[in-house]
């Protein structure tokens, strides 16, 4: 199979009456996804779309969602999805430099999908190669604009080589994440070659919906950021529900305390895994169902099959296990490069495909890596480097502490302080002073926080990670604690 097109008609030839997406209320099979998706695509042709055009889709994550995006393959097309979340300004930048050639937006779209799905096949149907171009995943711009990582056809299939044990054949897997981001865009081919039924909650996520679906759709595969477990092991009632189908629950994204993964362990009576990845890289690392759990509460797990990885200096050189610098990865899964802009590509993507992250983090010895920040959020205190993710890795395992963020700002004295947000656990709120000794147990004692802001919860991203900025922008008028 050289295409995901080519690999959907296949799948639904042999598996047809098999589901793809269930929805609250609805589904669709792997039959009608393929039928569906050739009706779609031939309104998109006579919309005037073809190859290497641009379809943006500021869409919900829905059955829609999944057939357009397949019509547009059809068609040699490349799909932009947009998170309905993000504001009118950030659509129409994302719009204004993908020039699409086609805008589907939910009921102001051009066309009528119901009715689009029912078509007959277009007329004239171009030959795909595994090279054509599919899909523009934007980053969160949590950093800056948003940068837009293109993918290719093989670039999927390399995703469901590296896929590990999210992915079996005929799983029925929650998703709990905008059909926008690099956790569904780059992930079809796993999803079609194993024939896995995508399950979907309602909008907005709530954690009783979550649990209803895990339980009412026999869920295999349970995936959700840390709030969401959070949120759904905290409902009064959460042991009436049935979760006995499941094989195996995933997080990632943020800071996961130890006692959460033990939680999860114990309260879903099924393994817990770890991943981590870029929205460049779309594969990088993941810890396994038989790594221990402090394995699991340090690190971010071993690369990937098929993943080449090591962390570098600012000049490119390997470091050795324990040195702290640029996560670097390599894969058939790596993106072809940023849209619309060969410079900034040049400057994380080199010649023989290896992507330096804006991660930082260090190897051990047995290749598990350990995060310790992002680039752009590590502060210099006294003269002395501090990475956040390695202080909220160790503030989460403070007993008052139910989640915790980071951030370095600006002090006269010592040009850069940490500040730590804190909601805090049923046992109460934490003192400053306590949470300074408790970091001072494991790291220098210029890394501990400065200053201590308890909030009743921290802001999210639309992708489910913390949003530093708001917190940076915050700091101002939020009077410290401690």
């Amino acid at each position: 199979m050289k295409t995901a097109v080519e690999l959907l008609r296949s799948v639904a030839q042999k598996f047809g009456d098999r589901d793809a997406y269930v929805e609250p209320g609805r589904r669709i099979t792997f039959g009608q996804w393929d039928r569906s998706a050739d009706g779609v695509a031939a309104a998109f042709a006579d919309a005037g779309v073809g190859r290497g055009d641009v379809v943006v889709l500021v869409l919900p994550s829905s059955i829609e969602y999944a057939v357009c995006y397949q019509a547009a393959m059809r068609l040699g097309a490349i799909t932009s999805g947009v998170n309905p979340r993000l504001g009118p300004a950030e659509v129409a930048s994302i719009v204004e430099r993908t020039r699409p050639r086609l805008v589907i937006r939910g009921a102001d779209s051009p066309l009528d999908l119901g009715a689009a799905m029912t078509l007959d096949p277009p007329r004239r149907r171009p030959r795909l190669a595994s090279s054509d171009r599919v899909a523009i995943v934007w980053t969160s711009g949590t950093t800056g604009a948003p940068k837009g990582a293109v993918f290719d056809h093989d670039n999927l299939r390399a995703v469901a080589q590296g896929a590990g044990d999210l992915g079996r054949p005929f799983d029925r897997r929650l998703n709990p994440l905008p059909f926008a981001h690099v956790g569904y865009m780059t992930r079809p081919w796993e999803e079609i070659a194993n024939v896995i039924a995508t399950v979907l909650t309602p909008v907005p996520w709530q954690a009783r919906d979550a649990l209803r679906m895990l339980q009412d759709h026999g869920v295999t595969v349970a995936q959700g950021v840390p709030t969401q477990w959070r949120l759904m092991l905290a409902q009064p009632d959460f042991e009436s529900f049935d979760l006995s189908a499941l094989r195996i629950a995933g997080t990632g994204a943020a800071t996961v305390a130890p006692s959460l993964l033990e939680e999860m362990r114990q309260r879903l009576g099924c393994p817990v895994v770890i991943g981590y990845t870029s929205t460049e890289a779309a594969l990088t690392s993941g810890t396994r169902p038989g790594d221990s759990p402090d394995l699991m509460a340090r690190t971010v797990g071993r690369a990937r099959d098929n993943v080449e990885l090591d962390v570098v200096d600012d000049r490119g050189r390997p470091l050795g296990p324990g040195q702290v610098g640029r996560v670097r990865c390599r894969s058939g899964a790596v993106m072809r490069g940023y849209w619309g802009d060969p410079s900034l590509t040049d400057d994380v993507l080199d010649d023989e495909g290896r992507l330096t992250t804006g991660d930082l983090g260090s190897l051990d010895t047995r290749g598990y890596l350990t995060l310790v920040g992002r680039h752009s959020e590590m502060y210099i205190r006294g003269g002395y480097n501090v990475y956040p993710a390695e202080v909220e890795r160790v503030l989460a395992g403070h007993p008052e502490v139910d989640q915790v963020a980071v951030i370095g700002v600006a002090d006269p004295v010592l040009s850069e302080i940490g500040v730590a947000f804190v909601v805090p656990g049923p046992k109460g709120s934490p003192a400053l002073a306590d949470l300074r000794r408790w970091c001072q147990r494991e790291l220098a004692d210029y890394k501990a926080p400065d200053r201590l802001h308890v909030v009743t919860e921290l802001p999210l991203t639309s992708v489910g990670k913390v949003d530093k900025l708001t917190l940076r922008s915050s700091v101002e008028v939020q009077p410290p604690v401690g």
